[in-house]
């Protein structure tokens, strides 16, 4: 390992250390052992989720207790306008106009910030600790203000820290930041289950099973994302011997799981908004519908699993561009054996690429509804996320090929310097 891949990988670590240290600042005036006495009635449901994603910081309020959800909020809602409206399409695909996207993008984000918080905030004004303490210890109006602010500068330097791992560290900066959430609760988790064992109220037995199927979880999920249907390209002889010192790639690979990780939390974001408005009324009614939605009920991951799929499809459908494929392999001289250049490539990609997303979008219910069943039927003192297990694979597996990457680059370099 050389000194230039050291340096990326110290930086990185460095940046993700003071990411740690920012979920232990909490939020000028609350009463952080009211708010984690909620966090840990809701352990195993969605908010346990929630509090998983940002690393423990929601259940300390911290000033980063947001996470970097915001950003990535912005970020969804720029892409959908990207694909429905051309001109901003374009925008992004041009350098200069990149820049500007980015920074739409970076406006978009303070704006959901400061209406989460000022939500969260005024929330928080009806919680309570089991003793009667309130939640919020200073005048309301002057918290909804610091809570706001603070917020706001939590996830402002979150998405500085993400950026400077991307651009000085190794990979992506946002998905490391997530990643470095959901590792940090571990050690908690493990001592958790090490407690229930040891004063008996789970069994070895149970500890064991719970393994195997966390084992068999990361290894389906890493078999699914390796995968991908490669189709093969062929070139004209004129293109091939225009290319001869350069390296053209003779298939087009598309992955089984083309949506990524969007879909589970897309779906989980819209069930878990009706859950928390109604949560507080006090309607006969509402409460009933409440009940119905419980995320700890059969229903709601009955919808989730729909939701999954629905949103596995639509996203797919933006990131992977048929018509532009098949427009750029005609451009280059290649085509695909037994299909016509132009409308017949695309519609031959579409009709597989369609197939291989119904394959990913069960995959990706099912590793959505997983918690909940393990929670059920084992007693498990944590949320034990197949979403999760799934970011934290994608960004291990994504970290590692930049590594590699980099390892091979220097190798080049160093053979380029010798004159071999």
């Amino acid at each position: 390992m050389n000194k230039t891949l050291t340096n990326k990988i110290l930086i990185t670590l460095a940046f993700l250390f003071a990411y740690r240290i920012l979920a232990y600042v909490p939020v000028p005036g609350v009463n952080v052992s009211v708010i984690k006495e909620f966090f840990d009635s809701n352990a195993s449901n969605a908010l346990g989720l929630f509090n998983m994603f940002s690393g423990g910081a929601a259940e300390r309020l911290s000033i980063i207790s947001l996470g970097i959800m915001p950003y990535i909020t912005a970020s969804i809602i720029m892409e959908l306008l990207a694909a429905t409206f051309p001109n901003i399409g374009k925008m992004k695909k041009e350098r200069d106009g990149m820049q500007k996207y980015m920074q739409i993008i970076r406006y978009a984000t303070i704006v959901i910030t400061l209406v989460q918080s000022i939500g969260v905030s005024i929330g928080l004004q009806s919680l309570h600790g089991k003793a009667g303490q309130s939640a919020i210890m200073i005048d309301m109006n002057t918290f909804i203000a610091l809570s706001a602010v603070s917020m706001l500068a939590g996830t402002m330097l979150l998405m500085w820290i993400g950026e400077q791992i991307t651009q000085r560290g190794i990979g992506n900066g946002i998905s490391l930041i997530i990643f470095g959430g959901i590792v940090s609760t571990i050690p908690s988790a493990i001592s958790g289950t090490v407690n229930l064992v040891n004063t008996g109220e789970m069994n070895f037995l149970t500890i064991i099973a719970i393994l195997v199927v966390i084992l068999l979880t990361i290894w389906a999920i890493i078999i699914v994302e390796l995968g991908e249907r490669r189709i093969p390209i062929s070139y004209s002889r004129k293109v091939i011997m225009q290319n001869q010192n350069k390296r053209i790639m003779n298939y087009i690979p598309i992955k089984i799981n083309l949506s990524g990780v969007i879909p589970p939390i897309f779906a989980s974001a819209i069930l878990m908004f009706p859950s928390t408005i109604l949560q507080s009324s006090t309607n006969e009614y509402v409460l009933k519908i409440y009940d119905f939605l419980n995320p700890n009920g059969f229903f709601f991951h009955f919808l989730t699993f729909l939701l999954v799929i629905f949103f596995a499809y639509f996203y797919a459908s933006i990131v992977f561009n048929a018509k532009d494929i098949a427009e750029n392999l005609k451009r280059q001289g290649g085509f695909i054996p037994g299909i016509r250049p132009g409308e017949g490539t695309a519609n031959y990609l579409n009709e597989i690429a369609s197939r291989l997303t119904l394959s990913g979008s069960i995959y990706l219910g099912l590793v959505s509804t997983l918690p909940w069943l393990i929670v059920k039927f084992f007693g498990v003192p944590f949320y034990f996320g197949g979403t999760s297990v799934l970011i934290v694979v994608q960004v291990a597996l994504d970290t590692m090929r930049k590594i590699e990457a980099q390892i091979y680059m220097n190798k080049y370099q160093t053979l380029s310097a010798v004159g071999l």
